[in-house]
């Protein structure tokens, strides 16, 4: 790709996020300065509107810049400055991006309340690390905040991003906790609008979760401890079973390409950006990851339960 190349496709893609955020802003505007005490004490004068601001942080994980520094040094101020006639300096930038935070959940909740309810879903929870293990003794910036917490991959200081998707990879509800929180508390409230079948790992094993779940309408199917019984499931459900790393891939990918987490947070807010900006720009995504072989029916597969039927009376 030629630079001019890349930077028409830069410029295209400032032009469809601006676009979106802005047809959002037009519904949430109202609604936030009816909750504001003032415009004044809120928000400190900058000439860039705050759709301009969500752009620009979006965009920069959509594009997948290096860092949101790079990116607004080398990109926006080199190349797209008449798309942003009233651009400022980025250590004002970055002083006043915190307004974003509201307004980057609640556009974060209206993607994900577009994603389609399959009735197939994984859920999973990966750490967020804010800095190495040998530094957790100098770390101040979430002290108070941050824990430590284990994961499959050792100990780590920080939070960690609870997730639920469905089988197409569409994000349908995030949490996010300190490090050492239990990964089956919120659980109820990452799928109280689902129905269907769950996937997830041992750590969700709880009895009182399942039948929880199942009142609910929702049934639960993990892997098991090596200390568990065998559990008579039909061929289907283990065949889904082994499709449950679905949810690695796409925590790798916020990970390696959105870079969702990195060391360098100096602030609370700044945090809470990156990480909702991350999970935006994945819910543009457009080759995310999905169950191949896996067809459904609505959302309750009677396609599959008459499979699950056929396999037991061959069985």
């Amino acid at each position: 790709m030629t630079q001019e190349t890349s930077h028409a496709t830069n410029a295209r893609i400032l032009a469809e996020t601006h676009f979106e955020i802005s047809e959002f802003l037009k519904l949430f505007s109202p609604l936030l300065k009816r909750h504001l005490i003032g415009e004044d004490r809120q928000r400190c004068f900058s000439r860039l509107a705050l759709c301009e601001i969500m752009t620009i942080l979006v965009a920069h994980q959509i594009i997948g810049a290096p860092n949101l520094k790079h990116f607004y040094q080398k990109i926006i101020w080199q190349y797209h400055r008449r798309e942003f006639p009233g651009l400022i300096s980025y250590s004002r930038f970055s002083g006043i991006a915190a307004i974003a935070v509201v307004p980057l959940t609640l556009y974060l909740r209206f993607r994900m309340e577009m994603s389609r309810h399959t009735g197939l879903y994984v859920i999973d929870s990966t750490p967020l690390r804010v800095c190495m293990n040998l530094r957790i003794p100098r770390h101040q910036v979430f002290k108070g905040l941050a824990g430590r917490g284990k994961s499959s991959t050792g100990w780590f200081y920080g939070f960690k991003l609870h997730l639920v998707i469905n089988h197409v990879g569409e994000l349908m509800n995030v949490f996010i906790s300190a490090g050492n929180h239990d990964d089956r508390k919120p659980v109820l409230d990452l799928v109280r609008k689902l129905k269907g079948k769950l996937l997830g790992d041992k750590g969700y094993i709880k009895k009182k979760l399942l039948q929880q779940l199942m009142a609910q309408g929702v049934q639960l199917l993990t892997t098991l401890k090596k200390n568990m019984k065998p559990q008579q499931r039909t061929f289907f459900d283990r065949l889904l079973l082994r499709k449950r790393s679905l949810v690695e891939t796409t925590n790798d990918l916020l990970k390696n390409y959105f870079q969702i987490e990195h060391s360098r947070h100096r602030s609370v807010t700044g945090l809470m950006n990156t990480i909702l900006t991350a999970l935006i720009a994945y819910t543009f995504y457009p080759t995310k990851p999905e169950m191949r072989g896996v067809v459904l029916q609505g959302a309750w597969f009677p396609l599959l339960r008459k499979l699950n039927k056929n396999s037991q009376n061959s069985g």
